[in-house]
């Protein structure tokens, strides 16, 4: 009797070692990579302002014709965790391919004869490579405010002479932008 417990214990043993082991199998596994940079500003850019998308949604040809101008989209980039000391503003200055027209962004893909325009929290035009207006920040979290809108493309005129607009050819676009914040 003693060697039929002793068996059945030994048993028990071996079944649970068993199941412990079938449990530790690998059941999915991966590496998540952090990454960032630490910077000398008084605020941070929030994690989705860094990286934005912004749809400009379907703009009509006929509102391109002639250098005309599509709605202007609104976006923003927050600042998280603010402390401006003697600091009371910041301006942005956003550089990327330029169009015909240098001031404004070329677009690529299939949709032709447009070149995209970024306009301050006035709706005037901020020209690649030159810093935006300041706008007023407070401490805490704040954001900066921005608009985006398609331009219709012209043709330079020669020696001052209005332009020739170009043709307006409907598809899809996408352009980017690369943006420097300064503060003062």
């Amino acid at each position: 009797m003693k060697v039929k417990s002793l068996a059945s214990a030994i048993m028990a043993i071996t079944v649970a070692a068993t199941s412990v082991v079938a449990m530790a199998a690998d059941q999915g596994k991966g590496v998540i990579t952090f990454k960032g940079s630490i910077i000398d500003a008084p605020c941070s850019i929030a994690q989705e302002s860094q990286y934005q998308t912004i749809e400009m949604n379907q703009v009509a040809n006929v509102a391109l014709k002639n250098g005309g101008k599509s709605s202007p989209t609104p976006f923003k980039i927050e600042l998280r965790g603010c402390d401006m000391g003697s600091l009371k503003s910041a301006t942005a200055t956003f550089t990327g391919s330029p169009a015909s027209n240098p001031d404004l962004l070329a677009i690529k893909g299939t949709a032709r004869g447009a070149s995209l325009a970024i306009a301050d929290h006035n709706g005037e035009l901020i020209k690649l490579g030159s810093a935006s207006p300041a706008q007023t920040l407070s401490n805490g979290d704040t954001f900066l405010s921005y608009s985006a809108y398609l331009q219709g493309d012209t043709l330079a005129g020669e020696g001052g002479e209005a332009g020739t607009p170009s043709e307006i050819t409907p598809g899809d676009f996408e352009t980017f932008a690369n943006f420097t914040l300064a503060y003062q």
